[in-house]
Order: structure tokens, then sequence, then C-alpha cells
């Protein structure tokens, strides 16, 4: 008996010893699994739990979602100092009162979506915005309206942000009271996608902003440019519009920008542009389509560019390119219905053209390959007289100017022989 007993005691021993262990181990197990935390709602309105956004901001955790009911909400500054969804049902309005700045974001991972944003306030120093984002990282702006704001969205030391599908407006007329649309500023990795901006200053405004993108975007009747980049390097817009902005788009100081499948439209002013390149380099402009400029392509330090494959049609000039220039390449371009094809303002011909098709050209096929079996020479002479003399374009189209173009053609003087496209296309090509 006593023996059987001995054996229970120590089948007992040995499961409490088991059962110690599990124990233990579940234990530390428990300490070892990340803690998970379900994010929370917060509701927002006149009838809800919090009657204002910035005393649901105070009682959220990072990661909750607040949803803002339809109402008016002038608060003042309103800050977002960590990870949250703001979420607008039915486009409430954030009002700043021509005084604050509207929405200011100095978290990360923040997302902003459905509100109307109106009525900043204005100052030169401060730059306020309807939306000001402070660096932060992985934040997305999209679908809000902004109305009537020194800037729009303002992102200044920002990373891997998303600014898409907002309508951006301002009403002013003089341009020291008016930001731009989208300012981006020391940031990369940025994503500006299919946003519809005009009556600002700039529509879209690039300064050191690297490796970005800018999408299907509208910009159109801003006071001045309706893209303007400064020293942004290896960044790309592609598929956008840019209409009857004040002087067009401006691309400075940068390399490596890649502009494909764009409209540049309707610019017109003596100072008007569809693209300026000024100090640009290694860059592309591939595909897009040019349309009713002053003009449509002006180049001035510009080195190492492929121009290719764009419509220029019924510009003042299709392009300006200036004597700084070298080592661009212009191919396989149509070039239709403009008043002048080119224009310089040197003798030295550092840039290539061929395979360009021209409406102008008056050379003949003779082995039928679709190629002019004598080349082009794009720069009138009446165009190098207006490039040295501006008031002489008051005899444009006089019987005088016809004679001397059809005298230069025959006899070259003034214009640069190797000013040429050795290969002038006899179709325009089709796109």
């Amino acid at each position: 008996m006593r023996k059987i007993q001995n054996i229970f005691q120590y089948k007992n021993r040995k499961r409490l010893f088991l059962l110690k262990c599990v124990s233990f181990l579940m234990f530390n197990f428990y300490l070892l699994i990340p803690r998970v935390s379900f994010a929370g709602i917060c509701e927002i309105g006149h009838d809800k739990k919090y009657g204002t956004i910035l005393s649901a901001i105070r009682a959220a955790h990072s990661g909750d979602t607040l949803l803002v009911y339809r109402g008016f909400y002038s608060e003042g500054n309103i800050v977002i100092d960590k990870a949250l969804t703001l979420r607008g049902i039915q486009y409430p309005i954030i009002d700043g009162g021509r005084r604050n700045e509207c929405l200011t974001i100095r978290a990360n991972e923040v997302i902003v979506e459905g509100f109307l944003i109106q009525k900043s306030g204005y100052s030169t120093l401060e730059d306020p915005g309807g939306i000001k984002i402070y660096n932060s990282r992985g934040t997305i702006i999209r679908n809000n309206i902004l109305l009537d704001n020194f800037f729009g969205v303002y992102l200044s030391y920002c990373r891997n942000c998303v600014v898409k599908n907002n309508y951006i407006r301002d009403y002013r007329v003089l341009e020291h009271q008016i930001g731009n649309g989208i300012h981006c500023w020391k940031s990369d990795s940025l994503k500006i996608l299919s946003n519809r901006i005009s009556g600002h200053r700039d529509g879209i405004y690039f300064e050191f902003v690297s490796q970005s993108l800018i999408s299907k975007n509208i910009s159109k009747s801003n006071l001045r440019y309706g893209l303007h980049f400064m020293f942004s390097n290896d960044d790309s817009y592609i598929l956008n519009r840019f209409n009857d902005n004040g002087a067009g788009v401006a691309v400075m100081f940068s390399k490596r920008v890649n502009m494909y499948q764009n409209y540049f439209e309707e610019n017109w002013g003596d100072a008007a542009y569809g693209i300026l390149l000024k100090e640009i380099s290694d860059s592309e402009i591939r595909g897009n389509v040019f349309r009713r400029n002053t003009a449509a392509l002006y180049l001035e330090g510009a080195n190492r560019i492929e121009i290719d494959n764009n419509q220029f049609v019924d510009n003042g000039w299709a392009m300006k390119i200036q004597a700084s220039c070298m080592d661009n390449n212009v191919r396989m371009n149509n070039f239709r219905n403009n008043t002048f094809d080119c224009s310089t303002n040197g003798d030295l011909v550092l840039n290539k053209f061929d395979y360009n098709y021209w409406d102008k050209y008056e050379g003949y096929d003779l082995n039928k390959d679709t190629i002019g079996d004598v080349p082009y020479h794009p720069l009138s002479l009446f165009n190098v007289i207006v490039e040295r003399n501006p008031p002489v374009m008051i005899l444009f189209r006089s019987f005088m100017v016809g004679l001397l173009e059809q005298s230069e053609k025959v006899i070259p003087s003034l214009t640069p022989d190797q000013f040429q496209d050795s290969h002038p296309k006899m179709k325009p090509y089709q796109g």
C-alpha cells in the first residue's frame, strides 16, 4: 500500500512540475507577443459625442479614425499631432476665418479626406495654407475641396506623401496676395496625382524636391506658372494638362527631369511659354502636345535634352533655342502650322535636328523612302532679323519680307548653314 501511495505522490509531483513549466512558458510567450491595439472611431458633429474636431483629436489615440459629419467648423488652427484618419461625411467645412492656418499636420501617416477647407489666413512671412504638412512621412491628402486659401496644400520636409484628387482654387487677382496651389519644399518621393488647380500664383511648385511624380493633374488659369520647378532632380511629370496660365510652365536649375505625354496649351503673352527650360540638363521631353502658345518650347542653358515624338501645332514659335544650349537632340517631332518653327540668338549650331516633320518643307523625295532628299533649314531669315530687332515684327507677311525669304533660300547669308534637319520627314508622324 505504501508503495502504491509513493507512486501516486511521485506522479502528482511530476504533474505539478509539468504544469508549472507550462505556465512559466505561456507567461513568457505572452510577454513576447506584441500587443495589438484596435483602432477606435470618434464621431464629430452637433449631435455626436464630440462637438469639435479639436476635442476629438485630444481624446483620440494614434491609429483612430475621426468621422466628421456635415457642418461648419471654425476652430482656429486645427493641429493633428498623431497618426489619425480624418474623414469628412458630406464635405464638412473647415473655415480659417481669414486669420488662421486651417489644418496643420505634424505627424506621420495622417489621412485627410472629404473636407471643404476654406479661407486661411494671409501672411507672406509664415505662408499659411488650407492644409500645411510639416516633416511628415506617409501622409495622404485626397478628395478634398480647398477654396480661397493663401496656399492650398503646403508640404515641407516631407517624404512618401500623396496629394490626390483634390480641387484647389483661389479667387484673388493680385499675385502678391496669392500663394501656390500645391507647394512642395525640401521633400522627396512625393506623389501629386489627379488634382485640379486654378487661380493660384503657381499651380504646382517644387523646390529642392527629388524622386517625385506629378501625374494626371489639370493646372489652368493660374497667375504665373501652371508648374514651376526649381533645384529639383530626378522627378517626372506625366499626363498633365497645363492650360491658359500666365507664363506657362518653368523648369529651372534641375537635372534628370522626365516630361512625358503632357498638354501645354493656350499660354499667350510677351513672356509666356509652353515650357521654359533654364539651366536644365540630362532630361527628356517626349510625347507632349504644344498647342497655341506664344513660344511652345524655350531653352536657355539647357544641355543634353532628348526632345522627341512631340506635337508642335499652331504656336507663335515652336522652339526658341538660345546659343547657350548644346548637345540637345530634336528628333521625330511634328511641326505644323507654327508661325516660326525655330529661333536662336547665336551663330554656332551645337544641337542636332533629325527626322522631324516640317509642314513648311518644300523638298522632294525621289526614292520614295518618306525622307526628304535635301535638308530643311527651319531658321528663317525674317526670324533672325526679328531676334535682333523685335519691332521689325510689324512687317511680318509683307511683300518685302517674302522676297527676302525667297532670296535667302537661294543664297544663304545670315542663317547658319548647319542649322538644319538632314533627314526631314515627308509626312507627319501619327499620334
